[in-house]
Formats: structure tokens, C-alpha cells, sequence
């Protein structure tokens, strides 16, 4: 397997993809998480709006629709699922069929967003909710399918309730999940744990101690890939939740920048700057990638004891180091932070991929119908195949025959017992504020600005 490109699956930074998850394949799975709208998109998408398709809508007479697609490895399961559909009797009900229009990864976001400014114009897109789907959401561009999930069985109960949550926009549902999970989860060196007598840490007290114990036999603590800032958000993202609960980014998703100015997020920068000074990720972090393979070779090689990552280290490290993933990889909860509000069960990083109906649509009941089949067994086994794990409430007993079933289950029950599921964060915000927000935590994390100089520059993204 070869590295990627950045992160991986349902949602990484630049030159990450959208399908990469325990066993999965990797290659042309590398582009997804931050390939989303440009700062002037709403501009552009409130002028093609007019345009947008005919009286018939986008897929033209109503007949066959059409159903953007991220273009990787991991789209045979919506190929099969659109063969399907075409077959059904829901197709047959719904008078329309599926033509599924496979994207190239690095083209994908721009080609939507050209596409829905034109009269050709897709039916139903793949995205990664939250904000890249933003301003078609404000361009009035996109179904509000909250009503529908609500008012339909098989929709309404058919997916983990932290997932449909987490993809929606205030509130209000606009896509329905239809590839696997990424949660953030903490990865540790379960070898390195054993010589040195180890437990995962369940409390952020437990984690100093274990941590003095291993610089004191010169062993760095955590990996960290500092090179490519994503990574280092996820420290961020995990703390602020612990710290405040996940109440605190979602003022801040829903727009509110005094947010950044919540006591949480002060305390979340002041750990980390606590994490530094205190070696946690030793000295050279800073130039050390993943998207490279630097830091997940510097996990399995016993310079590090822990990793927290999306759950595409599994497929990371058995395509890099296949004997580490297979015997010494273990995998655990982020811990609680003491006086903290924040639930242990809350979980940080890409919930999934999802459909969104555009709400120029010729055929509304067909492409309601074929959304509804990613609920079913036969997707969900599909994706399991596939070496993803799905979202649906249905998928637990499905597990058995993942790659690594140990791992998926842990993964699956993780995300179903979660109060709450954040998005990452600059997955979850517009594109115009999560660069500037990346770069201020990249600031913060090598020195260039202080706790408070980091909330005070947070606070001013508007």
C-alpha cells in the first residue's frame, strides 16, 4: 500500500481522500477532507442559482437523475448500489433511474461547484456535510431533508443519530450518510506499554504519569506529524470537548466567532502549550509529517509511544508496518480532563460521507428512494467488504467479516454510544475561516504565539 497524499477517508485535509478506513485500499483514496468551497462560492452559486437546471430541473425530464460521485476505489459500492436501484421496484415506483457521474478526487469540489452554477447541475451530490456544503445551503441550492429522515422508518432509524447530527447545519438535516466512519481515536504502542508496565490512560492525569515514565526511559510520548497542521488540530478538537463539551464548537460552527473566546478553548491552547514545554512530542515534531509516513514510522518503531489519529492509522500502518498493526497496535478512548464538562463517549473527527438532494431536482421521490437504500443490509455489507464501517444502526452484527473485526467493532460501538460527534474542525467551518484557523494553531503549536494570542486571533475570524 502506499502512503497517501494527507489524511484519509470520509474526510481529510488537502491531499487527503474519502475512503480510507481499517483494511481499505489506499490508492485513490487521498483527496477529500479540506477540498471544500472557495471563499467567493456563495457569491458564484447565488448567480448560477437562476440558472440551475430547467423547469424540469437538474436531471431534465425527470426520468434519469443524476448522482455526483467522489471518483476513488471506494465508489464500486455506489456503483453496485445504483445498478440495484435501477432494478428496483422503488425505481419503478419512483418513475426514474440513477446515472451515477464518477468525479476525479482532485477535481471533484470544483467540478460541483461549476456544475451547480450551470444548467447541468447533479441531483444528488456526494459531500462531506457541515461546511462544504455551506453555501449551497445558503444559495438555497440543497433540500432540507430533516422533515423527510423524521417522517420516514426506514431513514428516520436507519443511521447512528451522532452521524446524521454531526453532517447537518443548524440543526437541520441535508445529507444522508452513505460511506464509513472516522473517528479520532487514540493509538498506543502496546508492546512499549507492556515493558514499561502501562495502561491506556482513562483520565488526563493518568496520561501525565505515563508520560513521565516515558521520557524518563527516553521514550517520546506522542507521535505527531507537526509538519501538516490537521494533525495538531486534532489535539485541539479533543480537549476543547473534553474541556467544555461539544457545545463550545458548535456556537462557533454556527458562526459565532465570540465563541473562540470560551474559557475552553484558552484552557485546550494552554494544555497544549503545557503538552510542548513538557516534551510530549519530543523536540522535532515540528517537522515531521504524516502525509509523509514520518510519524506513523516513528509510532511503530517504538520512538513513540502513542499516536492520536483518524481511524486510517489501522490501514496506515498494516500497508506500512503490517506485523506492528497486526500484533502491537492498540487503540483506546480520549481521556477526561478533570473539572472538565465534557462527556468521555464525545467524539471527535469525519463521521462520514454524505448524499445531499439539490433542490432543483426533476425527480424528487427517485432520488428520496435511491437515498433511502443506503439504510439497507446490502449497502451496509458492501461497505464492510470494502473495509469500511458503516453508520448504519444495522451494522453491528455485520462486523464479523471485517478486516479486523476486533478493531471495527471498536470503532462502530464507539461512534453509537457518542452523545455527540464533531466534525473536524476545519471540515466543519467555512473554507475562508478554516485556513486562517489552521494557521494560527500551527502558530500556537510551534511557539509563534501564545494561549491567549491564539484565542484573541481565533476571535477575530469572521
Amino acid at each position: 500500500m502506499e502512503s497517501i497524499n494527507g489524511r484519509s477517508t470520509s474526510g481529510q485535509p488537502t491531499g487527503a481522500g474519502p475512503g480510507r478506513s481499517a483494511g481499505g485500499s489506499l490508492s485513490g483514496r487521498a483527496f477529500s477532507r479540506r477540498w471544500v468551497l472557495g471563499a467567493g462560492a456563495t457569491t458564484l452559486l447565488t448567480t448560477g442559482l437562476a440558472a440551475c437546471g430547467s423547469d424540469d430541473g437538474p436531471g431534465g425530464g425527470g426520468g434519469t437523475i443524476d448522482a455526483f460521485v467522489y471518483g476513488d476505489d471506494a465508489v464500486k459500492v455506489q456503483q453496485t448500489a445504483v445498478e440495484r436501484f435501477n432494478k428496483s421496484a422503488a425505481s419503478k415506483s419512483a418513475k426514474g433511474t440513477v446515472k451515477l457521474v464518477k468525479i476525479p478526487g482532485a477535481d471533484y469540489t470544483s467540478k460541483l461547484r461549476t456544475a451547480m452554477g450551470s444548467p447541468s447541475a447533479p441531483d444528488v451530490l456526494f459531500n462531506w456535510g457541515g461546511g462544504s456544503i455551506r453555501a449551497y445551503q445558503e444559495a438555497k441550492q440543497l433540500i432540507d431533508l430533516t422533515d423527510t429522515i423524521a417522517g420516514d422508518p426506514v431513514l428516520k432509524s436507519g443511521f447512528l443519530p451522532a452521524v446524521l447530527a454531526a453532517g447537518a447545519l443548524g440543526g437541520r438535516n441535508y445529507g444522508i450518510p452513505m460511506r464509513g466512519m472516522q473517528p479520532v481515536i487514540l493509538f498506543y504502542n502496546k508492546s512499549v506499554f507492556a515493558e514499561h508496565k502501562l495502561q491506556p490512560p482513562t483520565t488526563w492525569a493518568e496520561l501525565q504519569d505515563i508520560n513521565a515514565k516515558l521520557k524518563k526511559a527516553k521514550i517520546t510520548p506522542f507521535a505527531l506529524g507537526g509538519a501538516d497542521t490537521w494533525t495538531e488540530l486534532m489535539w485541539l478538537e479533543y480537549l476543547v470537548d473534553r474541556i467544555g463539551g461539544p457545545e463550545v464548537f458548535a456556537k462557533i460552527q454556527g458562526g459565532d466567532a465570540s465563541a473562540w473566546g470560551d474559557p475552553a478553548v484558552l484552557k485546550a491552547a494552554e494544555t497544549v502549550k503545557e503538552l510542548i514545554d513538557d516534551g510530549a512530542f519530543g523536540s522535532k515534531f515540528s517537522s515531521v509529517s504524516y502525509v509523509n509516513g514520518g510519524a506513523p514510522a516513528v509510532f511503530a518503531k517504538g520512538k513513540a509511544a502513542m499516536h492520536l489519529m483518524g481511524s486510517w492509522e489501522y490501514s496506515t500502518q498494516l500497508g506500512k508496518f503490517p506485523s506492528f498493526a497486526k500484533n502491537n497496535l492498540g487503540w483506546c478512548a480520549f481521556p477526561t480532563v478533570e473539572g472538565g464538562t465534557g462527556d468521555v463517549r464525545n467524539v471527535v473527527g469525519n463521521p462520514t460521507n454524505y448524499w445531499s438532494v439539490n433542490a432543483r431536482t426533476g425527480n424528487k421521490d427517485a432520488a428520496i428512494a435511491f437515498l433511502k437504500d443506503c439504510a439497507s443490509e446490502t449497502y451496509a455489507k458492501a461497505l464492510v467488504a470494502n473495509g469500511d464501517i458503516p453508520t448504519t444502526s444495522n451494522a453491528a452484527k455485520l462486523l464479523d467479516a471485517s478486516p479486523n473485526p476486533e478493531f471495527a467493532k471498536f470503532q462502530y460501538e464507539m461512534v453509537e454510544k457518542a452523545p455527540a460527534f464533531t466534525l473536524s474542525w476545519d471540515q466543519a467551518v467555512d473554507a475562508d475561516i478554516a485556513t486562517p484557523m489552521l494557521t494560527e494553531i500551527n502558530k500556537l503549536f510551534v511557539g509563534k504565539s501564545s494561549p491567549s494570542e491564539f484565542v484573541s486571533a481565533l476571535k477575530e475570524l469572521k
